[in-house]
């Protein structure tokens, strides 16, 4: 994968929190190494593209198929620590579910000691993670709209979601994570995002 570290982590956490917000259908379905590949040479693409700056706008089409492929065969060097198994459904328009199996000791472990109100509290060992919501992106930056989550198949407040994008969102650039409700730009001179039923359009 192409995205330097620090631009990619936050678009990752958030759709592994969502883009798990971030990530696509069961590991072992529709699985196949030559859409893994498709994903990869189409990611090169982008970003020889925004390398060369032309100015020429360019248009890349991801199936749900080419990027679930990516996740389960090529994407564990990239995903943080403690998320596993990371899916996601291009709902369209705009709207995409993520799931994950994320270590939730590991996320309280790393964030600093809280009152007993805080719902990570009562949360622990290694659950799925499942939200849905709206990707909005626009010259060249992105904003996760949160519209449902739950947790071990549980309904969750926004809080506990942010606690996790908080963690899985650092980098040395934002070493508090990111807002669940900041927007963030996209790398890799990409303008926007469409995300459609079944594929999303990678517009630069």
């Amino acid at each position: 994968m192409n995205f330097q570290t620090d631009a990619r982590r936050p678009v990752l956490a958030l759709g592994l929190a969502a883009l798990a917000a971030a990530t696509v259908l069961a590991a072992g379905a529709g699985v196949s190494k030559q859409a893994a590949d498709q994903f990869q040479r189409k990611l090169q693409a982008i970003h020889a593209h925004a390398m060369a700056a032309t100015g020429r706008p360019l248009r890349t089409a991801f199936t749900e198929q080419e990027v679930n492929a990516y996740l389960a065969l090529d994407a564990a060097g990239d995903l943080p620590h403690g998320i596993l198994d990371p899916r996601i459904s291009l709902l369209g328009p705009g709207r995409l579910s993520g799931r994950a199996i994320v270590d939730l000791d590991a996320v309280r472990r790393g964030q600093p000691a809280s009152g007993m109100l805080n719902p990570m509290g009562f949360l622990s060992g290694k659950l799925p993670v499942m939200v849905i919501g709206v990707l909005h992106t626009q010259d060249g930056r992105a904003r996760f709209e949160l519209q449902s989550a739950e947790v071990g198949g549980v309904t969750v407040p926004t809080v506990v979601i942010q606690e996790l994008l908080a963690y899985y969102a650092r980098t040395p650039g934002t070493p508090n994570g990111v807002s669940l409700n900041s927007s963030f730009p996209l790398p890799d001179r990409i303008q926007q995002i469409d995300v459609q039923r079944g594929q999303a359009i990678v517009i630069q």
